[in-house]
């Protein structure tokens, strides 16, 4: 009787809400549920199986119990600074599969396939093809120059005034209001898109464009997605009043991803970007560890109302 129910599984990645920041409270499990409680013990339940990423604030606690069940429904914990604009640490959900990571490190290290990996992420970018011709040096000169046209566009769009993307990150406060917000809302399409990538069996340090940080490809990931979502959000919250721009970014950002379904277009785009380098992937080994949220068939055929 009970073998034609569905097994338990975890909600697939795409299916998510896309993140949630916490700050000011302790994470625990308490009576089988996943709770942040304040100083005052007030309990608010986070839908943790539910959620791509959690972003934990200055203030945030996790315990034990806490970390074990967001590792098990495949929940991205990332430790941020204030107002999100430092990525400091996360905790891996599933981690990356060998076969997909010697993928991404043999296209990585190859560098004619790199160049063809890095002009797919310039052509979806700017709707652009480039020729092979193009360094990789040429390729980041062109898009740094394009970059600052599009922040100014938006700036001249919204009627604000913009100085350049500067600030400091030691110094949250000495930025102006448009570099605090554009850092909160590419904190957010940063967590967004390391989710994705651990949940698609990636590294996030292997980058193309970027090199040399723990994040590399996250930044390689996101900058495709950030001038549609986050940056034209940074820009209006900027141009309005209110009491705390970080907040309303976040909130704003966080409602765009909803919208957008951007969880659902991220690895779809990975996939596609790594495709550009000719390659085919590895077998994958019979030993090896499936995929922390499986995106497996459903019961019921096409016409099956769930």
């Amino acid at each position: 009787m009970f073998d034609l129910l569905p097994k338990l599984k975890p909600i697939t990645i795409k299916e998510r809400l896309s993140l949630l920041f916490l700050e000011r409270g302790e994470l625990d499990v308490i009576d089988g549920a996943f709770v942040l409680v304040d100083k005052n013990g007030v309990r608010s339940q986070i839908p943790v199986g539910g959620v791509a990423c959690l972003m934990l604030e200055p203030g945030t606690r996790v315990s034990h119990a806490a970390v074990v069940l967001a590792a098990r429904v495949g929940c991205l914990l990332i430790w941020v600074g204030e107002a999100g604009v430092r990525l400091y640490s996360a905790g891996q959900p599933g981690g990356a599969r060998a076969d997909r990571l010697l993928y991404q490190a043999k296209l990585a290290l190859d560098m004619d396939l790199r160049s063809r990996v890095v002009r797919k992420m310039y052509e979806m970018r700017f709707n652009e093809s480039l020729s092979d011709s193009y360094s990789i040096e040429q390729m980041r000169g062109m898009e740094a120059a394009r970059v600052k046209k599009m922040y100014m566009m938006f700036a001249q769009q919204y009627g604000i005034e913009w100085k350049g993307r500067n600030y400091d990150p030691n110094d949250w406060n000495s930025g102006d209001v448009q570099n605090r917000c554009l850092s909160s809302a590419t904190s957010c399409i940063y967590g967004v898109a390391e989710a994705a990538i651990l949940a698609a069996g990636y590294s996030p340090a292997v980058g193309f464009i970027h090199t040399g940080k723990p994040r590399s490809f996250v930044y390689d990931i996101a900058d495709i997605f950030k001038f549609e979502t986050v940056v034209p959000i940074a820009f209006r919250i900027a141009s309005e009043k209110h009491t705390n721009y970080e907040r309303a970014v976040r909130i704003a950002c966080r409602d765009s991803f909803r919208e957008s379904r951007l969880l659902k277009k991220i690895i779809p785009t990975i996939e596609e970007i790594l495709s550009a380098g000719g390659i085919d992937l590895p077998p994958t080994p019979n030993e090896s560890v499936p995929p922390a949220i499986p995106n497996e068939r459903s019961i019921g055929d096409v016409g099956h109302r769930a």
